[in-house]
């Protein structure tokens, strides 16, 4: 049985019969996964691309207000939530890998708690975002206008947790409530460092934005790089759904104990697609964490600073900072990858999953379930 799950054999996977036919089943099954991610991505994404669109029919003032105010809203809270939620793209792949399908409900409660949790001091911040775009030097006449376009986000917040809970549980799933209130401190070991290792990638684009209105000219320097952020981030959901669909990938044949399928998706992923999601698949957050914290905050911002400040680069300095800063942060992911041993990997899947007392609770008594 071991021999027929490591050749990738049983109803989650698939046999390897040879290389040429392996990979071309491996980028099927990720690009079907893909496609609805790239569609629901897209759709809301579109939600803040409107926005701002028909904000900037308004004037450049307060297409600048927006822009700040939604990135503000982007580093003090939607980045903290999607990174917290993430811990889902680990817990619940290799849960569902394993076979272990009731802790996808389990899991997604607790995070579903959690993040409901953390939207009521974020919300906080919000209703004070023109105090506190103030206090950092924003030009005022912007920072009142993005206040109040931030207070109107606050409702939103609630509803994005609960979103990417939803998002990353696709399918319905059976369990009770305190079962999902026991063992929370797993959960969080591991959406601490996932919600840190998207918060500094995201950080690092929206304080463009931020940093725009410092510079001469503010109005003028906030409205192109917003244009040029919500042009980029569409584009962006096209590898976001291609990565995520590599991570259930992943998540889901180390939880099977197939170490060596994983190790093909990994090489398939890295052809189309980006390797972030190589990480959250495998459980790597603290180590994506780490290398997102060097590759934008000791290089791409500071670099994005020099350029724009000292050298008077302006709007593009921050945009070469940035690029600087992707160089590094693939170069660290790939270097990760390329030394992995996906046996190791396997294992630690295994004993992630088998570390939860709810699972053993629920497998023994799978008649208290309660369907939603």
């Amino acid at each position: 049985m071991r021999d027929d799950r490591e050749r990738g054999e049983g109803d989650l996977s698939w046999p390897l019969i040879g290389e040429k036919s392996s990979v071309k089943e491996e980028v099927k099954k990720q690009l079907w996964l893909s496609g609805p991610l790239i569609a629901v991505s897209l759709l809301q994404f579109c939600l803040q691309v409107i926005s701002v669109m028909f904000v900037g029919h308004l004037g450049s003032l307060p297409l600048s207000a927006a822009s700040i105010a939604t990135s503000f809203a982007s580093v003090t809270g939607f980045s903290f939530l999607m990174g917290t939620a993430s811990a889902l793209d680990t817990l619940c792949g290799q849960a569902y890998g394993a076979k272990k399908y009731g802790m996808l409900g389990i899991q997604m409660q607790r995070a579903m708690f959690v993040l409901t949790l953390a939207s009521i001091p974020l919300s906080i911040i919000w209703a004070n975002t023109e105090h506190l775009l103030v206090f950092f030097g924003q030009n005022k006449s912007i920072a009142t206008l993005a206040g109040s376009y931030a207070k109107f986000m606050i409702p939103s917040i609630f509803a994005y947790g609960l979103l990417q809970c939803f998002n990353r549980v696709s399918r319905s799933c059976s369990c009770q409530l305190h079962f999902a209130l026991r063992d929370i401190l797993p959960f969080l070991r591991l959406a601490v460092p996932s919600a840190l290792m998207v918060c500094l990638e995201m950080w690092s684009f929206e304080l463009l934005v931020l940093l725009s209105g410092l510079l001469p000219n503010p109005v003028l320097e906030t409205s192109v790089l917003s244009i040029c952020l919500n042009t980029s981030g569409t584009m962006w959901m096209i590898p976001f759904g291609l990565s995520g669909a590599a991570s259930t990938r992943i998540s889901n044949e180390l939880g099977a104990g197939n170490p060596k399928v994983a190790k093909l998706a990994v090489r398939v992923v890295i052809c189309i697609a980006v390797a972030e999601r190589v990480a959250r698949g495998c459980g790597w957050q603290k180590i994506g964490a780490i290398i997102n914290l060097g590759s934008y905050y000791l290089v791409g911002v500071p670099s994005g600073l020099l350029l724009a400040f000292h050298f008077h680069v302006g709007g593009r300095g921050l945009w070469l900072g940035i690029i600087c800063a992707l160089v590094v942060q693939v170069f660290g992911l790939g270097l990760v990858t390329i030394f992995t041993n996906w046996d190791e990997e396997a294992k630690k899947a295994t004993n992630r999953i088998e570390s939860s007392s709810s699972v053993k609770d629920f497998a023994v008594d799978d008649r208290s379930v309660v369907v939603f």
